[in-house]
Order: C-alpha cells, then structure tokens, then sequence
C-alpha cells in the first residue's frame, strides 16, 4: 500500500481551503444557535459553499488532486450537511429522520471506501450525484434559515426533497462500489 500522506499531497491550496471548511462549521453552529442570526448563518454557508467549489476546481486546473484531498473533501461536505441539520433539528423536531438517514448513508460510503482501499489500494473522489445531493441539502437548508416562517407543507417538501436526492446518491455510490467489487474480484479469479 503506498504513503498517502506525503507533505505536497497534504500542503495544498484545495486541502486549506477543506479546512476552511471544517473551521466554518462551529461558527455556522454559533451563528444559527447562540447569536440566531440567520443572515450571518447563511454567510457562513454560502463561504463554505464556495470554498468546497474552489476546492475542486482549483484541484483540477493546477493539478493539485490527492488522495487527502479525496478524502478530506467529503469529510468537510458531510459534517457540514450534518452541522445544518443539527441545527435546524432545534426547531424542526422531525428533521431527525433526515440526520439519521445521512448517518446511514455516510456509514455505508466510509465502509465502501475503507474496503476498495483495502482491496485495490484506490482513493475515489466525489462523482456527480455526491454534489447533487449535497447542493441539493445546502440550498434547501439555506431556505429553511432564511424562511423559517414558510408554510409546514413547503418544508416537508424541501426535507423530502433533501431525502430522495440522498437516497439516490447512496443507490448510485452503491452501485458504484459493487462495480469496483465485482472487477476487483474478476480480476483475482483469474489470477487465481
């Protein structure tokens, strides 16, 4: 298995700005519990937001991807995701099934991509339904900070909304993954 760690793996521009990400996230918590200022909450959202898109593409044009970068990526989208719904738990009880539903989800892709590294010595990135679902999340979060007096019906839809577009992420990542299982495990009957 090779060093994953190596210092210009870890020392990049794409990697500060995922920490900048982890950093927001008690200020977020702040912003939204302690001060209940909403405006500001969005703020921090919105800076999160736009870190995690320069992230990538600064990664992509300066080839700067890494397999810490892979990982510490997701790592800051998913407590980010679960930050928010936390927070807005506080008033919407029922938005607990949502933060259950992320754990769930968030458990199968750590135990999907600790065994592909495991087995194939591979790091994967995000693929498309990953961010659809967490621009999905953000916007509808956000919507729900900036409007708490919209109507019940408006907010189930937005959770419902936030739920499916999660469960088709975790369908696809799924099936991602059995895909690098079934050729991983083709490969080695063959050499067998």
């Amino acid at each position: 298995m090779k060093s994953r760690f190596k210092k210009n793996d870890v020392l990049t521009i794409p990697n500060l700005l995922s920490l900048i990400r982890l950093l927001l996230i008690p200020l977020i918590i702040w912003s939204y519990c302690e001060a209940e200022n909403h405006i500001m909450t969005v703020c921090f959202i919105a800076l999160s937001a736009l870190t995690d898109i320069l992230d990538g593409k600064i990664a992509r044009k300066f080839n700067m991807i890494s397999d810490v970068g892979k990982v510490l990526d997701p790592i800051a989208d998913k407590l980010t995701q679960a930050a928010l719904i936390f927070c807005l738990i506080s008033r919407h009880p029922w938005m607990i099934a949502l933060l259950v539903l992320l754990a769930l989800k968030e458990f199968l892709m750590m135990l999907w991509g600790y065994l592909t590294i495991k087995y194939t010595d591979t790091v994967n990135g995000a693929k498309w339904y990953g961010k659809v679902s967490t621009v999905v999340l953000y916007t509808a979060m956000m919507a729900l900070i900036l409007f708490p007096d919209i109507p019940d019906i408006v907010k189930y839809v937005l959770i419902a909304l936030c739920a499916a577009v999660m469960l088709m992420s975790l369908i696809l990542y799924g099936r991602f993954y059995y895909g690098i299982y079934k050729e991983y495990h083709s490969r080695t009957d063959n050499h067998a």
